[in-house]
């Protein structure tokens, strides 16, 4: 019997986030996406056996965060954004974005959708004289729920 024919898998060439829907950032890298739940274990007997059931059911999702590195002298809007989160001002801060995978045509292929996200953290590459590294700043997003497309 032949096997079942492997559909390619996804590579990274590109990816960005967007915010509130308008693409504001391409992305070096992003690490630490993961998607999370309570597990509820439901224990009984069963009827006249007496013997122990047990079920395992979905609970409450949990928050998350993410991991994402970028271009030091890139997006103001971005920056303006990270800015609201690390100043407090969430009325303006906790936004909808979205990570987007996009294939070698850039073309979206996959999307992570983080409901009430903002910046909590911001650390710089390091600085050195006479380096010719490019800057990146790795920025830590929170976000109340995830939603993959």
């Amino acid at each position: 019997m032949a096997l079942p024919k492997a559909e390619d898998v996804l590579v990274a060439p590109n990816f960005g986030i967007q915010i509130d829907g308008v693409m504001i950032e391409y992305l070096n890298s992003v690490n630490g996406l993961q998607v999370e739940q309570d597990v509820i274990k439901y224990q009984q007997n069963q009827g006249t056996t007496g013997r122990s059931n047990v079920t395992l059911m979905p609970g409450v999702g949990k928050d998350g965060q993410v991991d994402i590195e970028r271009g030091a002298s890139q997006s103001d809007a971005f920056t303006q954004w990270i800015k609201d989160s690390l100043d407090g001002n969430m009325g303006v801060a906790r936004k909808n974005a979205t990570i987007i995978l996009m294939d070698y045509e850039d073309n979206p292929v996959k999307r992570w959708n983080l409901r009430n996200a903002w910046c909590s953290k911001i650390v710089m590459s390091t600085l050195k004289a006479g380096d010719t590294s490019p800057v990146t700043e790795t920025v830590t997003i929170v976000f109340e729920d995830l939603v993959i497309e």
